[in-house]
């Protein structure tokens, strides 16, 4: 699924860069070589990323 359209970037891209990035979306997609456009998917950026990191974290601590 397309998490941003107007970069045709997945979540499988977002999640593997907000991974290995800091920041809020803006920088992710900076990472990736991208930028916002219209901006209308960001909220729902930042949204996706803090639970891929939440995620990543509860798993370190349950291994």
């Amino acid at each position: 699924m397309y998490i941003c359209v107007c970069n045709a970037i997945r979540e499988n891209e977002l999640r593997a860069a907000a991974l290995r990035e800091g920041g809020d979306a803006e920088s992710v997609y900076a990472a990736l070589g991208k930028r916002p456009d219209c901006r209308q998917c960001l909220e729902e950026a930042d949204e996706f990323i803090d639970e891929v990191r939440n995620c990543a974290s509860l798993a370190m601590i349950a291994a």
